[in-house]
């Protein structure tokens, strides 16, 4: 896996992959139709940021490429990749409790604050690392 080349691309499976950390150039797309919502993406080595419909799915400080990304009613699952300590803040629902499973193991429970967003630290590595948050 790598930088998405396309900045945002739907996958088979119905999930899609975004982002490109390997870039200094700020690439962005806007209202890319995929699986009946409308997606925004921001992206360069300094921030990965995407939203759906105008609403916050995922900002990613430093930038990062999001592999596999899936969101249902009860998780929100991808594969990471960049380089260094990564800030991922996703917007979910308020004030909700979510289990954070990174790499296979569970890291912990963290509740939404009133805007719906929950920060995830990561240390990426050049591979594909594995995040799972699941609503309690």
């Amino acid at each position: 896996m790598s930088a998405i080349n396309e900045i945002i691309r739907p996958e088979a499976d119905g999930t899609i992959s975004f982002g490109d950390h390997t870039t200094s150039q700020k690439r962005k797309i806007s209202d890319f139709d995929a699986f009946g919502g409308l997606y925004s993406v921001k992206t360069h080595r300094e921030l990965t940021r995407i939203e759906k419909n105008g609403a916050l799915l995922l900002e990613a400080v430093p930038g990062a490429s999001f592999h596999g990304f899936r969101v249902t009613e009860k998780s929100v699952a991808f594969a990471a990749e960049g380089a260094g300590g990564t800030q991922v803040t996703l917007g979910l629902e308020p004030e909700t409790g979510y289990r954070v499973i990174v790499g296979g193991k569970n890291i912990g429970d963290v509740e939404s604050n009133m805007s719906g967003k929950v920060t995830v630290s990561l240390e990426l590595s050049g591979k594909p690392l594995d995040v799972r948050i699941e609503k309690n």
